[in-house]
């Protein structure tokens, strides 16, 4: 695991950094020890822990199959590019020395890391960009395989609604891609200058399917509510849009109904059971918007 990315974390217990580190544990100065999981994932929730409900295995193997049929191939491009852009433009693009201090990425609900893994494979095709990555999710099941996806990235379980584990402005980028957005936190960990980039679904967003998939409607003013939502602490500097035609079998469309909120309460063999009725291929349109952010100036 990268060392940057180590030294960027603070100890959820009492707010130190972590002074004592080995392949299989996190100590700080009060004492305070955390064990990685066999898996490579790193726990650090203490306390009350959370009061959402992680994604289960079956959503995330729904996810994990869905993603690596290349159906959000397009998304992962944009975004992989994006952050290539903005590093470079950062000083951490070609002729910067490779001792240099690494930029850090944190992907703010990594998931099954996917679109991390994505990102990072862009940045290494580059030996000049020195990167280091933070992974957070809430569910165990999903930093599994973000952690076999990305093993020199540190994948952490965590709640995003609490105060993150990672010191003040030590990210260069932070990733929001479909996952909780505490702003605050956000822009506190990002240093002058850095970025956020949020992805949400367009209105119309998987429409074709929806019935099918049982997804909920995407609302008319969402860009308008997450302006909002960062207005306090971010301006947005811009937003770009992609339109994705898909080409769908049955086990796709439940793979997308398993891999969302509304899977927490469906059960896969009912599910297939209702999808039997569909044709061999169905089409239908994936709806993105990439909005850029910068924190605002105290």
């Amino acid at each position: 695991m990268d060392t940057a990315a180590l030294n960027s974390l603070l100890c959820p217990i009492c707010g130190l950094e972590f002074s004592d580190s080995t392949p299989r544990s996190l100590s700080c100065g009060n004492g305070h020890s955390f064990d990685f999981a066999r898996q490579g994932y790193l726990n650090l929730l203490t306390g009350h822990g959370t009061k959402f409900v992680p994604d289960t295995a079956a959503m995330v193997e729904a996810r994990d199959a869905f993603l690596d049929a290349g159906h959000y191939q397009q998304l992962a491009d944009a975004l992989s590019e994006g952050v290539r852009e903005l590093l470079a433009g950062r000083g951490a693009g070609p002729g910067v020395a490779s001792d240099a201090e690494p930029a850090l990425i944190i992907d703010a609900g990594t998931g099954t890391g996917y679109y991390l893994q994505h990102i990072l494979a862009k940045l290494g095709q580059d030996a000049s960009h020195n990167v280091a990555a933070v992974g957070l999710d809430i569910s165990k099941f999903a930093l599994r395989r973000a952690a076999r996806r990305n093993p020199d990235a540190v994948n952490i379980v965590w709640d995003l609604w609490r105060e993150l584990p990672l010191g003040a402005g030590v990210a260069d980028v932070v990733l929001v891609i479909f996952a909780p957005r505490n702003s605050r936190e956000f822009a506190r960990i990002l240093k002058p200058g850095g970025h956020l980039l949020v992805v949400t679904p367009l209105p119309g967003h998987l429409a074709d399917i929806a019935d099918e998939a049982g997804l909920l409607g995407i609302q008319e003013d969402k860009e308008a509510a997450l302006k909002e939502s960062f207005g306090g602490e971010f301006e947005l500097l811009g937003s770009q849009e992609l339109l994705v035609p898909l080409q769908l079998a049955p086990a796709d469309i439940g793979n997308v109904a398993l891999m969302g909120p509304a899977g927490h309460h469906m059960d896969p063999v009912q599910l297939g059971e209702k999808l039997r009725h569909l044709p061999a291929v169905t089409g239908a349109t994936a709806a993105f918007r990439i909005s850029m952010f910068q924190p605002r100036s105290v």
